[in-house]
C-alpha cells in the first residue's frame, strides 16, 4: 500500500500518510463499497498518526469521510499556523482575487493558489450540501462519540451550508461559483474544529 511515514522531524512536522498514497485511495473511491473501503483502509493506516484525533473530529461535518478529512489534515498539517479562518481559505485558493485602481476594488475568480489537492476536498465535499440539513444523516451517528462541542460545530456547518447553497442556487449562480462558495464556509468550519480538537503530547 502506498503509505509513506516520515520521520517526526521532518520539514512538515508530521509523521503521516503520504499526498500520494491517499491520493491514489481517492481516486479509487468510485462507488459506495469502494469508498467505505477505501475510508477503512485510511482509518487503519493513520490510527496511530499524531493528527488522528483531528481526522476524526472532522467527520463530524457532512460530506467529510476519513478520506477527504486524512487528505486535509495530511496537507495542511497544523492549523494552528493559521491565526483565522480566512488565512485557511486563503491558503487554499478559496478567496477571490482582487484589483486595486485609486478607490476602486475589483474582486475576480478565486485564486488558486495554495494546495489544489487541499482545495479539490472541500469542493467535493460541497456537493452534499445540495440535500437538505437532516439530523438522521450517517455522519451525525459516525460522531457520536465526539464531544458536544464538535457535534454542535458540525450541525451548525450543515445547516448554514444547506441553506447556503439552497439560496444561491435559487438566486441563478453557476454551480462552480455555488460550490467554491460553499468549500470556503466549509474550510471555516474545518479550521475551528481542528483549533478546538486537541493533539496528543
Amino acid at each position: 500500500m502506498p503509505w509513506d511515514f516520515g520521520k517526526q522531524g521532518s520539514s512538515r512536522a508530521i509523521c503521516a500518510p503520504s499526498s500520494r498514497g491517499i491520493k491514489h485511495l481517492a481516486r479509487r473511491q468510485t462507488g459506495r463499497k469502494t469508498a467505505t473501503t477505501s475510508d477503512k483502509a485510511i482509518e487503519e493506516a493513520i490510527s496511530t498518526w499524531r493528527f488522528a484525533p483531528v481526522v476524526d473530529a472532522l467527520r463530524a461535518l457532512r460530506g467529510v469521510s476519513a478520506t477527504v478529512a486524512a487528505t486535509v489534515v495530511a496537507e495542511i498539517g497544523d492549523t494552528a499556523r493559521f491565526g483565522n479562518p480566512r488565512q485557511l481559505m486563503a491558503w487554499l485558493g478559496l478567496v477571490p482575487g482582487e484589483s486595486s485602481s485609486g478607490s476602486t476594488t475589483r474582486r475576480g475568480r478565486l485564486t488558486r493558489t495554495g494546495n489544489a489537492l487541499a482545495r479539490t476536498m472541500p469542493v467535493e465535499a460541497g456537493w452534499s450540501y445540495r440535500h437538505p440539513s437532516r439530523e438522521g444523516q450517517p455522519f451525525l451517528k459516525r460522531s457520536a462519540h465526539l464531544p458536544r462541542e464538535i457535534r454542535d460545530i458540525g450541525w451548525k456547518a450543515q445547516t448554514r451550508l444547506c441553506m447556503r447553497f439552497r439560496h444561491l442556487s435559487n438566486a441563478g449562480k453557476p454551480q462552480p461559483r455555488v460550490l467554491a462558495a460553499i468549500a470556503r464556509e466549509l474550510a471555516g468550519f474545518i479550521w475551528d474544529i481542528a483549533r478546538k480538537t486537541p493533539l496528543p503530547g
